[in-house]
């Protein structure tokens, strides 16, 4: 016969050496939402049956102003035009969905970009004709696209003074570039 272990006498009254019962949540006692009502009227039957009726008015109850053609409830009321005062709809993501955008350029303007784009190219960038006539460097180079032998022209200028600039690049650097360079490659 197996004792356990015997424990000296002022601890043996303290503590347990077993559990009496398997710890256990009391079940929930929600109260009845159909009973608890203060404006609910409940019936019960005291036939054979014993069933019990309960009643709850409407929580609100209907205007008699509202119609179907001008109804009372904001849920039932068509939605109204938003004036971009921030009404029903949402915020916007972007900060740039809050600028207005440009007015819509007249087929005279664009002829004029056109003209002065394709004949001075070095003086007329598409930044510096798109501070004159206020759009987008994007929308210059859509509607005025240098030909292709211009562009190469230009890319030949611009990748020359990348060059020079190059030039003066220290060797630590050119090492670091041309290391970046070759991992690109095998990306």
């Amino acid at each position: 016969m197996f004792r356990p272990p015997r424990l000296p006498f002022g601890l043996s009254s303290r503590c347990r050496t077993y559990a009496t019962r398997k710890p256990e949540k009391p079940p929930a006692r929600f109260p009845d939402p159909l009973k608890n009502d203060s404006n609910a009227v409940v019936t019960v039957l005291q036939d054979d049956s014993n069933l019990t009726f309960i009643y709850r008015p409407p929580p609100s109850v209907p205007s008699p102003h509202s119609t179907t053609l001008d109804p009372a409830s904001p849920l039932l009321k068509s939605p109204t035009p938003s004036n971009g005062s921030g009404g029903p709809f949402p915020p916007l993501l972007r900060p740039s969905s809050y600028k207005p955008e440009p007015e819509r350029v007249s087929r005279e303007v664009i002829e004029k970009i056109r003209e002065l784009r394709l004949s001075e190219p070095g003086t007329y960038s598409r930044t510096k004709l798109a501070k004159m006539f206020n759009c987008t460097p994007n929308f210059i180079s859509k509607i005025a696209a240098l030909r292709r032998p211009q562009r190469k022209q230009f890319r030949g200028k611009l990748e020359a003074e990348h060059v020079a600039v190059r030039e003066r690049w220290g060797e630590r650097k050119a090492t670091v570039v041309a290391i970046r360079q070759k991992r690109r490659e095998f990306w």
